[in-house]
């Protein structure tokens, strides 16, 4: 857990209060590694502390309290860090993604504003209302997906974060259709499945940008048909590629957004093309700055994305079984598995662009 920003995640024992109505008890298996847990503990978000790091979790519910309808003691889920209740104004128009149970995901308390974590009188927050680096947790029966119980939940838990936000965000929002040319700005846990994700939809050219070698050769396995360095590299190209007409859509998913990398996203879009922004930032920066009239005059798009439009409930299930067909490659992107204790360890990886993906596996 983190008491502060620019601090490294401890351990320690906390107190765990058992479901109430609605809740559910996990025991996690696994848990992911992934960047906005960095931007958590790097304090580039507005968060509460002390909080439970972790959003990506995998494992058995252990109890329900009353009217959970969703799952039952023993069931395998995968935990979603966007919860979805299916009611609000977002779910009921299809778009679960937005939905408003996550206004609290930063705060770590439920729903109610409550929360379930706590040592010596101070509440502890649970990241995404969920904070899967804790062994158990007590969580919103909207947090949790039932998966499929023969498959690995070691390899599931990529599934809750990273997996379907890139899928989706060429899949979804990207809008990616068969013939398209399709750039990929960042090769790490959510570019690699962005990747994934356009080659599914029947992308004609996927290029791949990452400064990191290893990635840009993970991604060529995966399906990417060219990978660059740089983006200067990609955009020269694309240009011949598509005889000047540019890309169709840019996906961006690197850890960190900037200006530069929108920039270079928005100029080696061509007319008509998208740009998807899945990464991240600090709250405050302004990271993209185009010409409103080449926006107009060339009828391009820039859009945010979260989750890439995904819906956790339909999606978190469906991918996993594309995972089971052999459609979608998932144990290829774990890179390394480390214990608890070695949390900051991993996080130090990820930094040094060493892992794809890094997965916590509990005892």
């Amino acid at each position: 857990m983190a008491h502060a920003p620019n601090q490294p995640f401890e351990i320690m024992e906390l107190d765990l209060d058992g479901p109430g109505p609605g809740e559910v008890l996990i025991k996690f298996t696994a848990a992911g590694l992934c960047h906005s847990d960095l931007h958590l503990a790097d304090g580039d978000w507005p968060a509460r502390f002390p909080i439970v790091g972790g959003h990506e979790g995998s494992g058995i519910i252990e109890d329900v309290g009353p009217g959970v309808t969703k799952v039952a003691p023993g069931d395998h889920v995968v935990c979603c860090f966007i919860p979805s209740c299916g009611t609000c104004r977002y779910c009921s128009t299809g778009r679960q993604n937005l939905c408003d149970m996550g206004a609290t995901i930063l705060e770590g308390c439920m729903p109610d504003g409550t929360f379930r974590f706590h040592s010596g009188g101070t509440d502890y927050g649970g990241f995404c209302m969920l904070g899967t680096f804790a062994e158990r947790a007590t969580v919103s029966q909207h947090s949790v997906v039932k998966v499929d119980d023969w498959l690995p939940l070691q390899t599931a838990v990529l599934v809750g974060c990273g997996v379907p936000t890139g899928w989706a965000s060429a899949n979804y929002d990207g809008g990616v259709r068969a013939g398209d040319t399709v750039v990929v700005y960042g090769v790490g846990g959510v570019g690699i499945n962005a990747v994934q994700g356009a080659a599914h939809a029947g992308a004609k050219y996927v290029v791949a940008v990452d400064p990191v070698e290893f990635k840009r050769e993970t991604a060529l396995k995966l399906g990417a048909t060219h990978a660059f360095a740089t983006a200067e590299e990609a955009m020269v190209t694309v240009a011949e590629l598509t005889w000047g007409q540019m890309a169709d859509q840019a996906l961006i998913t690197v850890g960190d957004l900037d200006e530069a990398v929108t920039t270079a996203a928005f100029n080696t879009i061509g007319k008509g093309g998208t740009v998807v922004i899945a990464a991240l930032a600090k709250l405050e920066s302004l990271d993209v700055h185009i010409s409103g009239s080449q926006l107009a005059l060339f009828g391009k798009t820039i859009k945010g994305t979260l989750f890439g439009g995904a819906n956790p409930q339909y999606d978190i299930v469906r991918l996993l079984r594309l995972y089971d067909a052999g459609k979608l490659k998932l144990d290829e992107l774990v890179t390394r598995r480390y214990t608890l204790e070695q949390v900051n360890e991993g996080y130090q990886d990820l930094r040094d662009g060493k892992n794809i993906r890094g997965v916590i596996v509990h005892r």
